[in-house]
């Protein structure tokens, strides 16, 4: 039987959360982010950086285009979703080390954390029951 101690260390090691990710690239961290979703909803925006590749074909593409020794982080949409949890599996499967972003894109995006589209990189307002709203100060 797992401790708790052990069960919560364990999450730590699969998973990230946005402020973590957000935190551990700004500090220069080499993370292969990759975005399991559809193409609609890639289109609808994304994580800067982050290569999208839908969890159906990480088998076949994953070890084309990731490094072997990569740190990777897996997102899907949204909490409700377990395509992030699909796609680690398959990373998983490969030999990667491989953690599940949760809360997914829509946490990232709630946080205020940078998004790409077809218009380039932008931010939106951060959800208050999310984070703390940025203070803006003059300098």
């Amino acid at each position: 039987m797992i401790d708790r101690q052990e069960y919560f260390a364990a999450r730590l090691a699969y998973e990230t959360d946005a402020s973590d990710l957000h935190a551990a690239r700004k500090a220069g961290a080499d993370i292969v982010v990759i975005d399991v979703r559809s193409d609609e909803a890639w289109a609808q925006g994304r994580i800067p950086g982050a290569v999208h590749m839908h969890y159906g074909e990480i088998a076949t593409r994953g070890p084309q285009e990731i490094p072997a020794d990569a740190d990777v982080v897996v997102y899907c949409w949204s909490p409700g979703c377990n395509a992030g949890v699909k796609g680690a599996l398959e990373f998983a499967k490969l030999g990667y080390d491989v953690r599940e972003l949760i809360g997914g894109f829509e946490y990232w995006v709630r946080e205020g954390y940078p998004i790409e589209d077809a218009d380039g990189v932008h931010r939106r307002p951060v959800d208050p029951l999310t984070g703390v709203p940025r203070v803006r100060t003059r300098v």
